[in-house]
């Protein structure tokens, strides 16, 4: 436990789609006083995301699905090009980024390896994305993808070529930070090149 924060309190403000809290507490601040800070965290559940490639084609597999908090915040469309990625909903998070990956791109993965785990958003939200890494192939594509008609996910699935899709982030076309650090990490480890 941390020995700077005392006396926290929580309420809830919503728990309409996922839980909004307004926590109250004491920070032992650098100068020794301890200051009432209020802050709100909204919990949503930890989630997952897998960076599918194809190191013999040098392509990947991205989606493409309209993002209304981004479409609120200047994004003249609304429309975000991310990995394959969704809330653990129960599952270990490799069991989500194997269903996920089937799901919304259509591709049947088994081998799946862990690289990264990260707060996204500390500031405000609780969740911790676990992001993965799987090659793909054309023989494991099982479906057309574009996720479940019961989430109302209308999801298009894109094949790029790595080198593209590195474009997309110089050109702004990806803004999602978790494709963002996969696709550097991707680079870094030049596992498409």
């Amino acid at each position: 436990m941390n020995n700077k924060v005392r006396n926290i309190r929580t309420q809830l403000l919503s728990d309409n789609w996922y839980t909004l809290n307004k926590i109250t507490f004491e920070y032992l601040n650098d100068s020794g006083v301890w200051e009432t800070q209020m802050r709100e965290s909204y919990d949503r559940g930890d989630g997952a995301a897998i960076f599918l490639y194809n190191p013999t084609k040098k392509t990947v597999i991205l989606t493409k699905q309209f993002r209304m908090p981004t479409y609120q915040n200047g994004n003249d469309d609304g429309m975000s090009i991310e990995v394959c990625a969704g809330l653990l909903d129960g599952d270990d998070p490799e069991t989500c980024v194997i269903k996920e990956a089937e799901e919304e791109s259509g591709y049947r993965v088994t081998k799946v390896k862990k690289v990264l785990e990260a707060y996204m958003s500390p500031g405000a939200v609780t969740e911790i994305v676990y992001m993965f890494i799987a090659e793909y192939s054309d023989e494991m594509k099982v479906s057309e993808g574009g996720g479940l008609a019961s989430e109302t996910e209308n999801i298009e699935v894109l094949e790029v070529t790595f080198i593209d899709a590195l474009k997309m982030i110089e050109s702004g076309e990806i803004s999602d930070g978790k494709t963002i650090m996969l696709l550097q990490y991707a680079q870094l480890h030049k596992l498409v090149y």
